[in-house]
This record gives C-alpha cells, structure tokens and sequence, in this order.
C-alpha cells in the first residue's frame, strides 16, 4: 500500500474526529480503522498535535522547514570553512 502524506490540516481535523468518536464510547481500534490509520500513528499525531489549532500546527510545519534549511546552510558553511583553514595553512 503505498504511503499517503497528510497535511497538517488534516491530521488536526483527523484527531479531532477520533476525540468525538472516543467520547462516544467507540474503542481506539475501531476509531483508526474508521479514519484509515494505524494505532501507531493515531498515537504519533496525538503527541505531535494534540491540542494544536490548525494555525499554530502550519506554523509548526514552517518553523521545521525553515530550521532544516538553516541547518544545512549552516553545515555547508563550516565545511567551506575548515576547507579554508585547510588551505591557508597549506595541508593539502
């Protein structure tokens, strides 16, 4: 089965779905397979979204974005760096 990304508005909406059912006495097993999800990962979402609004959860999606952008910037910036160093002092 091949793998299906959700977006944060999604997930958000999903788990707010699983509460309703929950509340209504239905069971975690059945609550996932009505949504079209494993156990795992209704559990993964509840630690990464619960309580989240769908604003703050598409922050959270930009913030992680960026931070990863900025951290191979960062690496790429070292490395040319200690190539540098490498260089100026004649190891090469």
């Amino acid at each position: 089965m091949p793998r299906k990304r959700h977006t944060p508005e999604q997930i958000i909406r999903k788990l707010r779905e699983a509460e309703v059912e929950l509340a209504k006495g239905q069971t975690t097993g059945n609550v996932v397979r009505k949504l079209g999800i494993t156990e795992q990962t209704y559990y993964r979402w509840r630690k990464e979204y619960g309580g989240l609004r769908m604003d703050q959860a598409k922050r959270l999606k930009e913030l992680e974005k960026e931070n990863s952008r900025l951290k191979k910037l960062l690496a790429e910036q070292a490395l040319d760096n200690a190539i540098l160093k490498e260089v100026s002092s004649g190891n090469f």
